[in-house]
């Protein structure tokens, strides 16, 4: 479901608790409802409130991708021939349902989509590239660039900015 966010006002204390689950999802409501200074049921509603207008989307373990024999990221540029309704829904359809794309963002410039992948190594990109990426409906070109490592890696949406 995709939220509108009309007329939807966060204010410190949203923040603060977005900052606060953020920071730590497993966070009880007793101990959020203390460092944001409202009662525990105030605290519940807030955050339910969050929850029903989509800006708090869920809640995952982050899982180290080393530790999960993943360590490699690829950043895959890829052109389509023609952007047609169709093409483009199930090139997107494809690439949700592949497991090693983590993202993938519609661009403006030179290409017209950008992936990250994880793969354990160039072998097992060489499949992912040969089995997925050129079936993948209206390929072009794919220009693939590996990461040699993670400079900054972040999860928080900053609010004081």
């Amino acid at each position: 479901m995709r939220h509108k966010f009309r007329n939807l006002k966060l204010d410190k204390i949203d923040h603060a608790i977005l900052e606060n689950l953020q920071n730590d999802g497993r966070i009880s409501n007793a101990d959020l409802a203390d460092r944001v200074g409202l009662s525990q049921s105030a605290c519940l509603r807030r955050v339910k409130g969050l929850e029903a207008e989509g800006v708090i989307e869920g809640y995952v373990a982050v899982v180290n991708q080393t530790a999960a024999d993943l360590p490699d990221n690829v950043f895959v540029q890829i052109t389509v021939e023609k952007q047609t309704k169709e093409l483009l829904a199930e090139f997107e359809r494809i690439v949700r349902e592949c497991p090693q794309i983590m993202e993938c963002y519609l661009m403006s410039g030179d290409a017209d989509y950008m992936l990250r992948v994880i793969v354990s190594d160039a072998s097992d990109y060489e499949k992912l590239h040969m089995d997925v990426l050129t079936a993948l409906p209206g390929v072009s070109q794919i220009k693939s660039n590996f990461s040699l490592r993670t400079v900054t890696k972040k999860n928080d949406i900053p609010f004081q900015v």
